[in-house]
C-alpha cells in the first residue's frame, strides 16, 4: 500500500517514543549520565503524548494491514503514555542521585528498556493482525527480562527474572502455536477474517492457545503462579509498569481480538472466560488475605481485578467497552499510586525494597501526607465510594447486571468483600506505633522531587474522578472499536 501523510501523522506516537528509544541509546553511547538520560526519556513520552492530538484527526486510518490506528488504540496509547511517564519518574528518584548513596550499577540503560517495552505496548493496542500482535507482545516482554533483573546482585531480583522469562516463553509458544493453527484453518492472520467462513474445531482449539497465552502475560487464574515471585524482586519502579502498561497493552489486545474475530462469537469461549473470571476474583482476593508483603499483595490484587475486567468483556454490551476503560484508567491510577509509595519509601535504591508490611507500620507518624495517599490507594483499590476505584467498579457491575450474569455478580461481590478486609489491613498498620521497628523511610523531601510530585497528581486525580468522573465518562463514550 501507499504511505501518505497521514498514515505518518497517525503512527505519530509509536513513531515519537521509538525515536526517544533510539535518543536515549545514543545518548548513553556518547556520554553515561543519569539525569540526560532521564530528561531525554521524560521529553520524548511528552511529546508522545501531545502527538497523540494530530493522530486522532487522522483516525481512524489502516497504517498497513497489521496496524489500526482509531480512537481506541490512542485512548490506551495514552494511558500506556502516562504509565510509562510515571514510571520514569519513579525511577529517577528510586536510583538515587550517586553510586555511593543509591543505585550502584549502571542506571541509564533502565530508561532504554522502559522506552522500548513501552513502544511494544503501543504496537499491541493499535494491531488487528496476529504477525502484529506477536512482534509488541515479543518487544514489550524481551526488555522486561531484563528489567525485573536489573539489580542482578539480588538474588531475589535475579530468580524473578528467570521465572518470568521462562514463564513468559511458555506463554509465547502457546500463543504461537495457537496462531499458526489458525493460519492453517483459515488461511488468514487479521483478526476480522479469523473464523468468517465456518467455525472448526482446529480454530476453537487456536483460540483457545491463544487464550492460554495471553492469559500467561496477564496473570489470569490458573497461568498465575509467577506472578507474586516476579513482583516481588522486581524493583518497585518495574513493578509498576509490570502491574499497568504491560497489562493494560496486553488486554487492549485481547478485546480487540475477542471483539473482531468472528471465531470468538460462539458461547463455549464466553464459559471458558466465566471460569477464569470466578477463578481469578476468588484465588486472588482468597490468596492476599495471606501476604505480610505489600509487593505480593498488589500482585494478587491484580490478579482478581483482571478478573473483574474480564466481567465486562464477557457482557460486551454496550457500556461493555467503557466499562473498561473506565475501570482500567482506575486501575492504572491505583496501582501507579501503590507502587509510587513503596518506590519511595524504597529511595534511595538499597539492599532491599520496602515490600514487608512492618516496614509501614507507623509511617503516618513519620511522613503523614505519604500515608494519605496510601490511604487513598487502597480505598480505591478497595472500590469505596468517592474514589476513581468505585466508579470503575460500579461500571463493571451495572454491565453485569445488564447482561444477566448473576454467577459472576456473586463472585465479584464476594471478592469485592475480601479485598476491603486486606486493604483495610494495610491501612490500619500505617497508623500503629511500634518505635524502633522501621528500617526504611522516604526522603525528607520527597514532595519536592518529581516522583512525589507525580504521586500527588496520581493521587489528587483518583480522588477527582471519584467525586467527579463526567469527563472521564465522556471521554471513554468515543473509544470504541472502529467498524463496530
Amino acid at each position: 500500500m501507499q504511505l501518505t501523510l497521514s498514515h505518518f501523522v497517525a503512527l505519530l506516537p509509536l513513531l515519537v517514543v521509538g525515536a526517544t528509544a533510539i535518543a536515549v541509546m545514543l545518548g548513553i553511547a556518547w556520554r553515561r549520565c543519569h539525569q540526560l538520560s532521564f530528561i531525554i526519556s521524560t521529553v520524548g513520552l511528552n511529546l508522545a503524548l501531545l502527538s497523540i492530538i494530530p493522530a486522532l484527526n487522522a483516525a481512524p486510518t489502516a497504517v498497513t494491514p497489521l496496524l489500526q490506528v482509531d480512537n481506541f488504540s490512542l485512548f490506551y496509547t495514552a494511558l500506556i503514555l502516562v504509565s510509562t511517564l510515571a514510571c520514569l519518574t519513579l525511577t529517577h528518584a528510586y536510583m538515587g542521585k550517586t553510586e555511593q548513596a543509591g543505585f550502584p550499577g549502571n542506571r541509564e540503560e533502565l530508561y532504554l528498556l522502559m522506552l522500548l517495552s513501552a513502544t511494544g505496548g503501543i504496537v499491541l493496542v493499535s494491531t488487528q493482525h496476529l504477525a502484529g500482535l506477536f512482534i509488541g507482545l515479543e518487544l514489550m516482554s524481551v526488555p522486561l527480562y531484563g528489567m525485573v533483573g536489573y539489580a542482578f546482585f539480588n538474588r531475589h531480583s535475579l530468580e524473578a527474572a528467570i521465572k518470568y522469562m521462562v514463564l513468559s516463553a511458555t506463554g509465547s509458544a502457546f500463543l504461537l502455536f495457537g496462531m499458526a493453527l489458525l493460519y492453517g484453518e483459515t488461511g488468514s492472520l487479521v483478526f476480522s477474517v479469523i473464523g468468517q467462513n465456518a467455525v472448526t474445531d482446529l480454530t476453537r482449539m487456536g483460540i483457545g492457545l491463544m487464550l492460554v497465552g495471553l492469559a500467561f502475560k496477564l496473570s489470569l487464574v490458573p497461568f498465575h503462579l509467577w506472578t507474586p515471585d516476579v513482583y516481588q524482586g522486581a524493583p518497585a519502579p518495574v513493578g509498576a509498569f509490570l502491574a499497568t502498561a504491560s497489562k493494560v497493552g496486553v488486554f487492549a489486545v485481547l478485546v480487540r481480538l475477542l471483539e473482531l474475530s468472528p471465531a470468538t462469537a460462539e458461547g463455549w469461549l464466553n464459559t471458558l472466560l466465566t471460569l477464569i473470571a470466578i477463578a481469578s476474583i476468588l484465588v486472588g482476593n482468597l490468596l492476599a488475605l495471606l501476604q505480610n508483603n505489600l509487593k505480593r499483595l498488589l500482585s494478587y490484587s491484580s490478579i482478581a481485578h483482571f478478573g473483574y475486567l474480564l466481567v465486562a468483556l464477557i457482557a460486551s454490551n454496550g457500556m461493555g467497552m467503557e466499562a473498561i476503560s473506565v475501570y482500567l484508567t482506575a486501575y492504572v491510577l491505583t496501582s501507579l499510586g501503590a507502587f509510587g509509595v513503596v518506590t519511595l519509601v524504597s529511595t534511595p535504591f538499597k539492599e532491599r525494597d520496602a515490600d514487608a508490611l512492618y516496614d509501614y507500620r507507623g509511617l503516618f507518624w513519620r511522613r503523614p501526607y505519604l500515608t494519605a495517599v496510601l490511604t487513598v490507594m487502597m480505598l480505591s483499590l478497595a472500590g469505596i465510594p468517592l474514589t476513581a476505584g468505585f466508579i470503575g467498579k460500579f461500571y463493571i457491575l451495572a454491565t453485569g447486571v445488564d447482561a444477566k450474569l448473576w454467577w459472576l455478580m456473586g463472585a465479584m461481590v464476594l471478592g469485592s468483600a475480601i479485598g476491603v478486609f486486606y486493604y483495610l489491613r494495610v491501612m490500619i498498620t500505617l497508623f500503629l506505633r511500634e518505635p524502633g521497628m522501621h528500617h526504611h523511610d522516604a526522603p525528607t523531601g520527597w514532595g519536592q522531587q518529581a516522583g512525589g510530585i507525580m504521586l500527588m497528581l496520581v493521587a489528587a486525580l483518583t480522588l477527582i474522578l471519584g467525586l467527579y468522573p463526567q469527563p472521564l465518562l465522556d471521554l471513554v463514550q468515543h473509544t470504541g472499536l472502529a467498524g463496530l
